[in-house]
């Protein structure tokens, strides 16, 4: 339905809108519905972070007129008195739920001509107490715009209306760059918002000209000019502004003087107008690089604002991910009976790729894992998630160790093609002190006597996931009592300190040595300490996973 239809046979009508900064504009109520709020969207926006961004809207029914809130927070008055719909009579006084922001006056009747026009009245564009005043006026919209700290768009609209204001014409767009195109963001008229299919001038044109601009900061565009799609002079534009939108930055004269006009080009402020030349006088050229500066500063901001809560919505996520990490570790390992453990996992980032897994499979058999998956971060510590859960289902589908292993590696040649593999070092221990384990290329684990000998535990069979016809056997150690096994990973004897040096396997022997006779856990905490005193807590570059496992037969 067009707006006569929906004006049916009511007389035509105006608004007279009365800015905080005092400017005073006249508006036709051309549209219908007339639509009122923070948005850009809106017939008439109101720059004020109170005002909903629907606020309120102006229908026409049954030759009447008659204002409707819209569902905002602050309401809508008229003559004072809040109302959720009420009919408008000539000189109306409608206000929007604060009294130091927008007022409006419904008139009926057209919008009085210049001819006609009563003392002191000013419409919407035009000037009133001079050139620079109304230019003045844009400028302190603008300012309250940014002040009010609205969404980008509204910033960006309050900016061409600005644009507008300076230069006279009639209608203006932002078009923002994506590689060698443009792309409109905003279009603006005196009257309100314009579709993209109104700016009728080829962008691929535009697109042209900014690339063969010779200055930094300014720009030609001939609308005679015909271009590979149709001419634009059938148009009748009578002026054209251009300016282009450059990304600033900051630092030394040098960096300035080695931009490059097209690569720090962001965009295009265009502005035309059919009736009368633009004003670029009385500072206007000045003033309308300033907003084109203006807008990229926006946009900047925006982006860099943007890419600040994408970091905050990352960490968030990150920080859900390593509290999900933390709880698929055992809740708590035994610390009595035939049977002890104490382990830990220190991721380098938020999360990990290294797995530790400690589980009694029946009364008399324990489960232990350490596994370490190639690569970092969140791609690892997810196929780490994975493989621990394959691992807690193994008791369940009742399968043999060296089975285990090869659908565990068949699996991930499927899924990743060898691209990343695991390291895995599984075993069991049974109370007879019967140790079965498989060391698929992860770092030999250390079998502690209590006489301080130490027995690596060297790999039995290559990384899962490396290669598709691996095959996997399981060796057997016999355990007495008091002996103890340190799982880990490369992350720990790798980890650096300041002078870049590795703490290496020796260092690690040697704290185990000392510790020999000590418990699971008191061997557990004397390696980390050591290690912590080696490193000085300085961050490390993998992540480090302890596990030592302690036979105590009754």
């Amino acid at each position: 339905m067009d707006s006569e239809s929906a004006r049916g046979s009511a007389s035509p009508a105006f608004l007279t809108v009365k800015s905080p900064s005092g400017t005073e504009t006249r508006v036709a109520l051309a549209q219908m519905p007339f639509r009122i709020g923070r948005h850009a969207d809106n017939e008439l926006v109101l720059r004020d972070s109170r005002a909903s961004r629907h606020h309120a809207q102006i229908v026409a029914q049954g030759g009447q007129y008659f204002v409707e809130d819209l569902g905002s927070n602050y309401g809508v008055f008229v003559n004072g008195e809040r109302t959720q719909r009420a009919k408008l009579k000539n000189s109306d006084r409608i206000e929007f739920g604060f009294p130091d922001s927008y007022h409006v006056v419904f008139s009926l009747g057209v919008v009085p001509s210049r001819a006609k026009r009563a003392k002191g009245a000013t419409p919407a564009g035009e000037i009133a107490g001079g050139v620079n005043l109304a230019k003045l006026r844009a400028m302190l919209e603008l300012a309250r715009a940014l002040q009010a700290s609205l969404s980008t768009d509204e910033v960006l609209v309050a900016l061409v209306d600005a644009a507008l204001a300076v230069t006279g014409c009639e209608r203006g767009f932002l078009l923002m760059r994506r590689g060698d195109e443009l792309a409109i963001r905003i279009g603006r008229s005196k009257t309100g918002p314009l579709a993209s299919t109104d700016l009728r001038v080829p962008a691929s044109l535009l697109m042209r000209a900014l690339k063969q601009r010779k200055e930094f900061l300014s720009m030609e565009f001939d609308p005679s000019v015909e271009g590979p799609e149709r001419t634009v002079a059938d148009l009748e534009l009578r002026s054209v502004v251009c300016v282009p939108m450059v990304r600033v930055r900051t630092g030394s004269a040098q960096e300035t003087a080695a931009f490059h006009p097209l690569d720090d080009t962001v965009g295009l402020l265009y502005m035309d107008s059919r009736l009368h030349s633009a004003d670029l006088s009385s500072g206007g050229r000045e003033l309308l690089t300033t907003l084109a500066l203006e807008a990229s500063t926006v946009l900047e901001n925006a982006r860099l604002l943007e890419e600040q809560w994408a970091r905050q919505r990352m960490e968030h996520e990150l920080a859900i991910a390593r509290q999900i990490q933390i709880s698929l570790l055992p809740r708590a390992l035994p610390s009595t009976g035939w049977f002890r453990a104490a382990a830990s996992s220190i991721p380098c980032f938020e999360v990990g790729g290294d797995f530790l897994d400690v589980r009694q499979m029946h009364l008399l058999c324990w489960i232990a894992i350490s596994a370490d998956v190639s690569g970092k971060g969140v791609g690892a510590a997810l196929l780490a998630s994975l493989l621990q859960g394959v691992f807690l289902a193994a008791p369940f589908a009742k399968v043999s160790m060296e089975e285990m292993m090869d659908r565990v590696n068949r699996f991930l040649n499927e899924r990743t093609g060898g691209e990343q593999y695991v390291t895995i070092f599984y075993c069991t221990v049974e109370a007879n002190g019967l140790m079965r384990w498989i060391n698929a290329g992860h770092p030999p684990p250390l079998l502690v006597r209590t006489n301080g000998k130490l027995d690596a535990m060297a790999a039995n069979g290559v990384p899962v996931g490396m290669l598709d016809a691996a095959a996997y056997t399981v060796s057997e150690s016999k355990l007495e009592a008091g002996d103890k096994v340190v799982m880990y990973s490369d992350g720990l004897t790798e980890a650096r300190n300041a002078a870049g040096e590795f703490y290496g396997l020796k260092r690690l022997c040697a704290v185990v040595n000392a510790y020999a006779g000590a418990s699971c856990r008191q061997l557990h905490d004397a390696i980390l300490s050591a290690l912590d005193e080696f490193t000085g807590r300085a961050p490390q570059s993998d992540d480090i996973s302890l596990t030592v496992l302690e036979y105590r037969p009754e």
